[in-house]
């Protein structure tokens, strides 16, 4: 089974689906015992596209950029935070396989999975500037202090120029090390939050020194009842500017969420 898709499943598969997810949360959590836990409460909900297969979520200002993958139906979109009127979309061809976004300065930085493939956009037209490659699988992204931090499915993140995106450095996750890190955010605090897929836990990470400050429990977001054969993992994390709030959404979910994070 690929990591980022998996095929229309019967009711049995989707419950076996299920048992495997919240063990890999329970794995994610227990995997260092001094963690913090926290849950999410759930402030308000919003509408999302039932068809996004989520990889990347960023919020700048008034603008809501969001990033999908699958081969042939990956897209990147600028939304307006508020009301949700497309402002620019733009398709990535097949066979590329779309993940994070992050925008840095004047550019937008887009991910590919497994095509070594970094793709800069103009963050107001999304038009395509240049490419780069890079090593190894992309997986999420976010901006911190004018850095570029980058999962690549291990419990390391790595940090890359804003403007070439070669590596300037890594962190290796001081526990947790089994954790595959996936969408990350970059939080006005200086700690980095990544789902933990393809749990769903999300782990708030020191990006400095690697330690894992608290693990959130998001399990039960997305209630039985509203999933189809389609919705998969959570997957989208990104704070909501001036508040303590963020939004979540997952895979082919027809909800996002807006989320405060406290104690267990």
């Amino acid at each position: 089974m690929e990591r980022k898709q998996r095929a229309p499943v019967a009711a049995a598969t989707i419950i076996l689906s299920t048992a495997l997810a919240l063990a890999a949360t329970a794995m994610a959590c227990t995997s260092s015992d001094n963690t913090p836990k926290l849950r999410v409460e759930v402030v308000a909900t919003r509408p999302h596209d039932p068809g996004a297969f989520t990889e990347g979520l960023e919020i700048d200002g008034s603008v809501l950029y969001e990033s999908t993958g699958l081969s042939g139906q990956s897209w990147v979109r600028a939304t307006d935070l508020t009301t949700g009127a497309e402002l620019a979309r733009a398709e990535l061809p097949a066979p590329l396989f779309g993940e994070g976004i992050t925008k840095v300065g004047d550019l937008l930085w887009q991910l590919t999975y497994q095509d070594g493939i970094a793709i800069a956009r103009d963050p107001a037209t999304l038009t395509e500037i240049r490419r780069t490659h890079f090593d190894g699988e992309g997986w999420g992204l976010c901006t911190r202090d004018n850095r570029v931090v980058m999962s690549n499915g291990s419990a390391t993140l790595a940090f890359r120029d804003p403007q070439t995106f070669a590596i300037t450095g890594k962190t290796a996750l001081t526990s947790h090390k089994d954790v595959k890190l996936n969408e990350l955010d970059c939080a006005p605090d200086g700690s980095v939050y990544a789902n933990a897929w393809p749990s769903s836990t999300i782990l708030r990470i020191n990006p400095d020194t690697g330690e894992v400050l608290d693990s959130i429990d998001a399990s039960g977001l997305l209630p039985t009842s509203a999933r189809t054969p389609d919705s998969d993992v959570l997957n989208g994390i990104t704070h909501l500017p001036g508040t303590d709030h963020f939004l979540l959404t997952g895979k082919k979910w027809p909800t996002s969420y807006e989320v405060r994070f406290v104690p267990a």
